[in-house]
Protein backbone atom coordinates (compact mmCIF):
# COMPACT_ATOMS: atom_id res chain seq x y z
CA UNK A 1 0.00 0.00 0.00
CA UNK A 2 1.01 3.33 -0.93
CA UNK A 3 2.83 5.27 2.39
CA UNK A 4 0.48 8.29 1.48
CA UNK A 5 -2.72 6.61 1.39
CA UNK A 6 -2.07 4.87 4.28
CA UNK A 7 -1.12 7.91 6.12
CA UNK A 8 -4.21 9.70 5.05
CA UNK A 9 -6.73 7.22 6.10
CA UNK A 10 -4.67 6.75 9.24
CA UNK A 11 -5.12 10.42 9.89
CA UNK A 12 -8.71 10.32 8.48
CA UNK A 13 -10.24 6.90 8.01
CA UNK A 14 -13.77 7.88 6.54
CA UNK A 15 -13.73 7.96 2.76
CA UNK A 16 -16.21 9.99 0.98
CA UNK A 17 -18.10 7.49 -1.68
CA UNK A 18 -19.73 9.42 -3.96
CA UNK A 19 -22.83 7.79 -5.71
CA UNK A 20 -23.86 10.72 -7.28
CA UNK A 21 -22.08 13.74 -9.49
CA UNK A 22 -24.53 16.56 -7.80
CA UNK A 23 -22.43 15.16 -4.11
CA UNK A 24 -19.05 15.74 -5.38
CA UNK A 25 -18.60 19.02 -4.08
CA UNK A 26 -19.55 18.47 -0.80
CA UNK A 27 -17.05 15.55 -0.75
CA UNK A 28 -14.35 18.20 -1.93
CA UNK A 29 -15.59 20.41 0.82
CA UNK A 30 -15.70 17.99 3.54
CA UNK A 31 -12.68 16.45 6.00
CA UNK A 32 -12.61 13.38 3.90
CA UNK A 33 -9.08 13.12 2.78
CA UNK A 34 -10.09 10.41 0.19
CA UNK A 35 -12.60 9.73 -2.50
CA UNK A 36 -14.33 6.65 -4.13
CA UNK A 37 -16.00 7.88 -6.99
CA UNK A 38 -18.59 5.46 -7.42
CA UNK A 39 -20.67 7.57 -10.52
CA UNK A 40 -19.26 9.49 -13.43
CA UNK A 41 -18.52 9.13 -17.63
CA UNK A 42 -16.19 9.48 -20.06
CA UNK A 43 -17.20 12.97 -20.59
CA UNK A 44 -17.36 14.40 -16.88
CA UNK A 45 -14.95 12.03 -15.28
CA UNK A 46 -11.12 14.24 -16.15
CA UNK A 47 -12.98 17.27 -14.48
CA UNK A 48 -14.01 15.72 -11.47
CA UNK A 49 -10.18 14.46 -11.02
CA UNK A 50 -8.95 17.57 -11.29
CA UNK A 51 -10.97 19.40 -8.62
CA UNK A 52 -10.68 16.61 -6.67
CA UNK A 53 -6.30 17.18 -7.15
CA UNK A 54 -6.90 20.76 -6.49
CA UNK A 55 -8.91 20.49 -3.42
CA UNK A 56 -5.60 17.75 -2.44
CA UNK A 57 -8.18 14.43 -2.09
CA UNK A 58 -7.01 11.26 -3.50
CA UNK A 59 -9.54 10.13 -5.47
CA UNK A 60 -10.38 6.53 -7.17
CA UNK A 61 -12.44 5.83 -10.02
CA UNK A 62 -14.78 2.43 -9.40
CA UNK A 63 -14.01 1.43 -12.96
CA UNK A 64 -16.89 -0.89 -12.73
CA UNK A 65 -19.40 1.36 -12.43
CA UNK A 66 -17.87 4.27 -14.31
CA UNK A 67 -19.92 5.09 -17.96
CA UNK A 68 -18.82 4.70 -21.41
CA UNK A 69 -15.65 2.55 -21.10
CA UNK A 70 -15.57 -1.01 -21.73
CA UNK A 71 -14.38 -3.68 -18.95
CA UNK A 72 -10.52 -4.25 -20.36
CA UNK A 73 -6.93 -3.49 -19.86
CA UNK A 74 -7.40 -0.45 -22.57
CA UNK A 75 -9.95 1.38 -20.11
CA UNK A 76 -7.91 1.26 -17.52
CA UNK A 77 -4.42 2.39 -19.72
CA UNK A 78 -6.66 5.60 -20.75
CA UNK A 79 -7.82 6.33 -17.27
CA UNK A 80 -4.25 6.05 -16.05
CA UNK A 81 -2.89 8.22 -18.69
CA UNK A 82 -5.43 10.71 -19.62
CA UNK A 83 -7.54 10.77 -16.62
CA UNK A 84 -5.31 10.92 -13.82
CA UNK A 85 -6.77 9.01 -10.69
CA UNK A 86 -5.11 8.30 -8.05
CA UNK A 87 -6.25 4.65 -8.03
CA UNK A 88 -9.00 2.51 -8.60
CA UNK A 89 -11.43 0.14 -7.60
CA UNK A 90 -12.83 -3.12 -8.66
CA UNK A 91 -14.37 -6.17 -8.50
CA UNK A 92 -12.62 -7.32 -11.67
CA UNK A 93 -8.89 -8.97 -11.37
CA UNK A 94 -8.14 -8.48 -14.67
CA UNK A 95 -8.49 -4.44 -14.33
CA UNK A 96 -6.54 -4.03 -11.11
CA UNK A 97 -3.52 -6.19 -12.47
CA UNK A 98 -3.41 -4.02 -15.61
CA UNK A 99 -4.03 -0.92 -13.00
CA UNK A 100 -1.02 -2.29 -10.89
CA UNK A 101 1.06 -2.10 -13.94
CA UNK A 102 0.25 1.10 -14.80
CA UNK A 103 1.37 2.28 -11.07
CA UNK A 104 -1.86 3.18 -10.33
CA UNK A 105 -3.04 2.44 -6.38
CA UNK A 106 -5.75 -0.47 -6.55
CA UNK A 107 -8.65 -1.00 -4.16
CA UNK A 108 -10.45 -4.98 -4.87
CA UNK A 109 -14.16 -4.29 -3.92
CA UNK A 110 -14.89 -8.02 -2.67
CA UNK A 111 -19.10 -8.79 -1.33
CA UNK A 112 -18.94 -10.97 1.95
CA UNK A 113 -22.41 -13.24 1.71
CA UNK A 114 -21.04 -16.18 3.75
CA UNK A 115 -18.06 -18.37 4.83
CA UNK A 116 -17.02 -19.20 1.40
CA UNK A 117 -16.68 -15.52 0.22
CA UNK A 118 -14.50 -15.04 3.25
CA UNK A 119 -12.35 -18.25 1.98
CA UNK A 120 -12.61 -16.77 -1.50
CA UNK A 121 -11.34 -13.23 -0.27
CA UNK A 122 -8.31 -14.24 0.90
CA UNK A 123 -7.46 -16.52 -2.30
CA UNK A 124 -8.34 -13.63 -4.85
CA UNK A 125 -6.47 -10.86 -2.47
CA UNK A 126 -3.11 -13.25 -2.70
CA UNK A 127 -3.17 -13.57 -5.97
CA UNK A 128 -4.20 -10.18 -7.15
CA UNK A 129 -2.13 -8.32 -4.99
CA UNK A 130 -4.19 -5.43 -4.44
CA UNK A 131 -3.02 -2.11 -2.23
CA UNK A 132 -6.05 -2.77 -0.31
CA UNK A 133 -9.62 -4.76 -0.01
CA UNK A 134 -12.31 -3.16 0.31
CA UNK A 135 -15.17 -5.69 1.86
CA UNK A 136 -19.15 -5.42 2.12
CA UNK A 137 -20.96 -5.03 3.51
CA UNK A 138 -19.38 -3.05 5.97
CA UNK A 139 -21.40 -3.30 9.09
CA UNK A 140 -19.66 -7.28 10.09
CA UNK A 141 -17.43 -6.46 13.15
CA UNK A 142 -16.86 -10.23 13.23
CA UNK A 143 -15.28 -10.65 9.59
CA UNK A 144 -13.27 -7.22 9.85
CA UNK A 145 -11.40 -8.83 12.35
CA UNK A 146 -10.63 -11.76 10.40
CA UNK A 147 -10.21 -10.29 7.12
CA UNK A 148 -7.99 -7.99 8.75
CA UNK A 149 -5.87 -10.72 10.46
CA UNK A 150 -5.84 -13.12 7.51
CA UNK A 151 -5.10 -10.78 4.51
CA UNK A 152 -1.94 -9.13 3.84
CA UNK A 153 -3.00 -6.23 2.70
CA UNK A 154 -5.05 -3.29 4.88
CA UNK A 155 -8.70 -3.50 4.82
CA UNK A 156 -11.03 -0.74 4.14
CA UNK A 157 -15.17 -1.74 4.92
CA UNK A 158 -17.91 -0.30 3.12
CA UNK A 159 -21.19 -0.57 1.94
CA UNK A 160 -24.43 0.13 4.73
CA UNK A 161 -22.55 2.08 6.76
CA UNK A 162 -24.67 4.62 8.15
CA UNK A 163 -23.88 5.64 11.78
CA UNK A 164 -20.79 6.96 13.56
CA UNK A 165 -21.21 3.82 15.48
CA UNK A 166 -20.52 1.78 12.49
CA UNK A 167 -17.68 3.34 11.09
CA UNK A 168 -16.11 3.00 14.87
CA UNK A 169 -17.23 -1.04 15.44
CA UNK A 170 -15.26 -0.85 11.62
CA UNK A 171 -12.38 0.36 12.93
CA UNK A 172 -11.85 -1.36 16.39
CA UNK A 173 -12.41 -4.42 14.49
CA UNK A 174 -9.18 -3.97 12.39
CA UNK A 175 -10.62 -1.75 9.33
CA UNK A 176 -7.89 1.37 7.97
CA UNK A 177 -11.07 2.92 6.48
CA UNK A 178 -14.16 3.42 5.72
CA UNK A 179 -16.11 4.06 2.54
CA UNK A 180 -19.63 5.77 2.85
CA UNK A 181 -21.88 7.43 0.95
CA UNK A 182 -23.98 9.09 3.99
CA UNK A 183 -22.43 12.71 3.60
CA UNK A 184 -23.52 13.18 7.26
CA UNK A 185 -20.37 10.79 8.28
CA UNK A 186 -17.93 12.67 5.88
CA UNK A 187 -16.81 14.97 8.69
CA UNK A 188 -17.36 12.61 11.52
CA UNK A 189 -13.79 13.09 13.31
CA UNK A 190 -12.45 10.12 14.87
Amino acid sequence: MNDTFRYRLQQNPIIAGVKNPDDIDAALASSCSTIFLLCGNIFNLKEIVQKAKKAKKMIFLHVDLIEGFSRDAVAVRYIAQEICPDGIISTKNSQLKAARELGLLTVQRLFIVDSLSIQTTVKSASLVRPDTVEILPGIMPRITKQLAQELEVPVIVGGLVSTQSDIQNALESGALGVSTSCKELWNVKN
